[in-house]
């Protein structure tokens, strides 16, 4: 058989160009092509796999193209520039490398404390101004400030370990750090607003999610210590930067230091021009050894896969074989589909994640299971997660990953899936089963018997089992225009606990929800998306 061949269309270390002339594997690099959109959709189809960093845009138009491409591989962990979907849907493996440049981009935010603690940048431009205003430039120590960490994962724990070396009190938010863990990190958990309260210095180290956007907006800024200082070296839109700039102007924030941008290249923002600012162009991951790094590691990633069908670091797919992938698939989508169902119900703190497997799917390659079902627990808080970073990001946060197997599936199931979440609150756990016509179903929720397939846009009501209830909650989704598709019910017992999970044909306004909780029967409402 002909030699794989692969395209760099990015700048790349020349060690990621002999890693895959040693293994065997044709290379064209061409460092310039990703940036001319036509060329590289002209001469894609003749490549197995496409090598990238953030220059290279692989749109759904150049995926039309891509006859043959197996794999994209990004050196790096975002994977902004790849239409995912249109990828998926012509079975292209993506790629990524999501831990190769943690300590450069945890060093670089130490770098920027420092540079707002002594205003080096400042006294920098002065100096060689040819002025000398050793008086202008008072700083503050880094040593016994208060330190809050937003997102002690990966990289907010190097952070931590950091500040503590710098003698700093640190302090940390994360829904996903158990107590165990923040005592191995030797840091102690704190809920949002304590943090807010207490730290000297806020640093930012979480995914933009829906939950984190503006995770820092007015309300919170104005919760914060009067001379904090802010660091945003993680994602843009973090931080509300327009109301960030007004506590700057009124000194109730004393600094803050940006990597990150609402929106880049930031050619303008609210906050240039305020002497107490520091900006980079986000430089968190620009050292030679993270561009080494990713650069290795995204090359040896994709010879695996070219090579032997190995699968790592895959942001569409679990890490399972070509054999295993077809019976396999369903049942990745049902692990993940529950997970997601019980993380969008889940707001506490999670402790433990316990998977159980019965029938036949217990023999099955459960640890991509496993992985895909942690991936959706984890997904509604942190968005970056895939399927072969979830149990690395379980493990560092101290979440317990349990598999349990039986030989017997529960009510006569061929096989079935049961997921238990165990947050600081209360457990949640879902369970369900794939039928003959492919299609993953849940089967039971919260101990109770249900039969719903998943949906796009779902509503879950957890309600007393008393008359009204149905013509109330079906009048009040016809009165908002929102479009019923299915209806499942189930409930313990006559008049007991009973819960409605309906799929609906468009997304639910809060204003909605709050209206479906006011009916007396009702114990919660949400709405839920897969």
């Amino acid at each position: 058989m002909p030699a794989p061949r692969v395209l760099i269309s990015d700048a790349l270390s020349p060690a990621a160009v002999q890693i895959f002339r040693d293994r065997g594997i044709e290379v064209d690099f061409q460092p310039d092509l990703g940036k001319d959109k036509e060329k590289l959709a002209a001469v894609i189809g003749n490549y197995d796999g496409l090598a990238i960093r953030s220059a290279t845009k692989v749109t759904a138009k150049i995926l039309e193209q891509a006859k043959s491409l197996k794999v994209i591989g990004r050196a790096g962990i975002g994977v902004d520039n790849v239409e995912i979907p249109a990828a998926t849907a012509k079975g292209i493996i993506v790629m990524n490398t999501p831990f190769g440049n943690s300590i450069t981009t945890a060093e670089h935010a130490i770098a920027m404390m420092f540079a707002l603690a002594r205003q080096i940048p400042q006294a920098d431009a002065s100096t060689q101004a040819g002025k000398w205003e050793k008086n202008r430039f008072m700083g503050v120590e880094l040593t016994a400030k208060v330190l809050g960490v937003i997102g002690c994962g990966n990289i907010g724990s190097i952070v931590a370990d950091r500040g503590i070396g710098l003698r700093m009190k640190v302090i940390a938010f994360d829904p996903f750090l158990s107590p165990e863990r923040a005592v191995e990190l030797g840091v102690e958990k704190v809920e949002l607003d304590d943090l807010l309260r207490r730290a000297d210095i806020i640093t930012l180290h979480v995914p933009m999610t829906e939950k984190t956007k503006n995770i820092l907006s007015a309300e919170n800024i104005a919760k914060t210590k009067k001379g904090v200082r802010i660091v945003n070296c993680a994602r843009g839109g973090l931080v509300d930067e327009v109301a960030l700039r007004a506590a700057l102007d009124s000194g109730h924030v004393a600094g803050a230091a940006f990597d990150v941008f609402v929106e880049e290249p930031a050619l303008t923002n609210p906050l240039f021009g305020h002497p107490n600012v520091v900006c980079t162009p986000h430089l968190g991951a620009a050292t030679t050894e993270a561009q080494e790094n990713v650069a290795l590691q995204v090359a040896e990633q994709m010879s695996d896969y070219l090579l032997q069908g190995a699968i790592q670091n895959a942001v569409n797919f679990p890490s399972i074989t070509a054999e295993e992938a077809p019976r396999l698939k369903p049942f990745v989508a049902l692990a993940e589909k529950l997970g997601s169902f019980l993380g969008q119900l889940t707001e506490a703190s999670i402790k433990g994640i316990r998977i159980e497997y019965e029938g036949a799917v217990a023999d099955m390659n459960t640890r991509a299971l496993t992985s895909a079902a942690v991936t959706g627990v984890l997904r509604p808080f942190l968005q970056d997660v895939n399927m072969v970073s979830a149990p690395v990001i379980a493990r560092e946060r101290g979440i317990t990953v349990e598999e349990v197997k039986r030989e017997s599936a529960a009510r006569d199931y061929e096989s079935f899936i049961r997921i238990v979440v165990d947050a600081e609150d209360m457990p949640r756990h879902a369970g369900g089963t794939v039928f003959q016509d492919g299609k993953p179903r849940v089967v039971e929720i919260r101990d109770i018997a249900v039969d719903a397939e998943f949906a796009p846009h779902m509503v879950y009501v957890r309600n007393d089992d008393k008359p009204g209830f149905i013509g109330r909650f079906g009048t009040l989704l016809g009165e908002a225009g929102v479009n019923v598709a299915t209806f499942a019910l189930g409930r313990d017992r006559p008049g007991g606990d009973a819960i409605c999970f309906v799929s609906v044909d468009q997304p639910v306004s809060e204003e909605l929800l709050r209206r479906i909780e006011e009916i007396p029967q009702v114990k919660r409402a949400r709405a839920v998306h897969f």
